[in-house]
């Protein structure tokens, strides 16, 4: 019997982000059946994300004492055969200490254009320093695992090694069920805070949509902005309920601006509401682009397209249907735990012989 290889997790968040869930937490079962341990360690813990999300003050000795834990874990390293790093390791830590930590093969797993992080915005007065942090991080992986095509294509540039792995879900939890052909037309979001400042771009259309007949607009899991002629609903996130929510959906939606940020994300919420056999109108920026085809959603950029395809699938239960169908399809045959699993599994195989 082949031996075990054990694989040390590096996540930023802990399980309440879903990046952490999704590209970590869900492999730990089925890698164990592959011969793979996998073990997920976490620096910035539910704690500092539930305090973020809500807007409160970060407490400092929390975020000394999972620095420590963090170290502690980087201490014991030896006992495993290779480590997953998802996004960070230390923030603020220049990429050459970072580099020098990690003493074991390692699989470098981003889900957002970290590469950004210290080019712009808050942080970007570091840029001289850690500008170039991920592209150090990138050049010492055994391999990579890059959640959409833009952000392989940049990975590409530092490690020939790099892997498209997308963010998949489990089709065997995400099951979809017919919702109730009562009520008004039903438009969902789920997503985090963090997220939920690409709203304000829906309210425009929807609040037209809204004035030629009844429409229901859910948001899950974030603040929603208020819409005029619009029943707008706010529900937190919750893993038990979230299939079922994304179940009272006639539509899910995903605005994106069209910046370089916003092209590294994942279009995970596409594929929750597509796993669930719903039809999705979205951005045409970065992965939506990859992920929504002709059969199983529409596109829109502007304001008016937007109004025009959310019009089209509210009149046409038929196209509806049918389009769901074809999301549903199309995630089991692309974007399921089922297909990227034995892909994860060959990827920190190889990275632990050091292939």
């Amino acid at each position: 019997m082949a031996a075990v290889i054990k694989v040390l997790g590096l996540a930023l968040y802990g399980p309440l982000a879903a990046s952490t869930r999704y590209r970590l937490g869900q492999y730990v079962a089925g890698l164990a059946t592959q011969g793979i341990q996998l073990e997920v360690r976490y620096l910035l813990g539910n704690d500092y994300l539930a305090r973020r999300f809500a807007g409160r003050v970060v407490r400092l000795l929390p975020l000394l004492e999972s620095g420590l834990t963090r170290l502690k874990d980087l201490m014991h390293q030896a006992r495993y055969d290779a480590a997953m790093l998802h996004c960070e390791l230390l923030p603020l830590l220049p990429g050459r200490l970072e580099r020098a930590l990690l003493r074991v093969p390692y699989v470098y797993d981003f889900d957002d254009a970290f590469y950004l992080k210290y080019r712009g915005g808050r942080f970007g007065f570091l840029e001289p320093v850690l500008g170039a942090k991920f592209d150090r991080i990138m050049r010492g992986a055994a391999a990579i695992t890059a959640g959409n095509q833009v952000l392989a294509a940049y990975a590409s540039r530092h490690n020939a090694h790099t892997n498209h792995l997308p963010t998949v879900v489990d089709t065997t939890r995400y099951l979809p069920s017919r919702k109730d052909s009562g009520g008004p037309f039903t438009i969902g979001w789920i997503g985090s805070p963090s997220t939920a400042n690409y709203l304000p771009q829906l309210v425009e259309p929807l609040s037209a949509l809204g004035q030629e007949g009844p429409v229901r607009f859910v948001v899950i899991g974030a603040n929603a902005p208020a819409v005029p002629h619009v029943e707008v609903v706010q529900r937190p996130w919750s893993e038990a309920e979230e299939v079922d929510l994304i179940n009272s959906f006639d539509v899910g939606v995903m605005p994106l601006p069209d910046t370089p940020w916003a092209e590294g994300k994942c279009a995970f919420k596409l594929i929750q509401y597509m796993a669930c056999a719903r039809p999705v109108v979205a951005s045409p920026v970065g992965a939506n682009k990859d992920v929504v085809d002709a059969d199983c959603g529409l596109l829109a950029s502007t304001s008016q397209e937007w109004l025009e395809a959310l019009r089209q699938l509210r009149d046409r239960p038929t196209l509806r249907a049918a389009m769901g169908d074809a999301a549903r399809c199309r995630v089991e045959l692309q974007y399921s735990l089922a297909r990227n699993l034995p892909v994860l599994a060959r990827i920190l195989r190889q990275a632990s012989m050091g292939d």
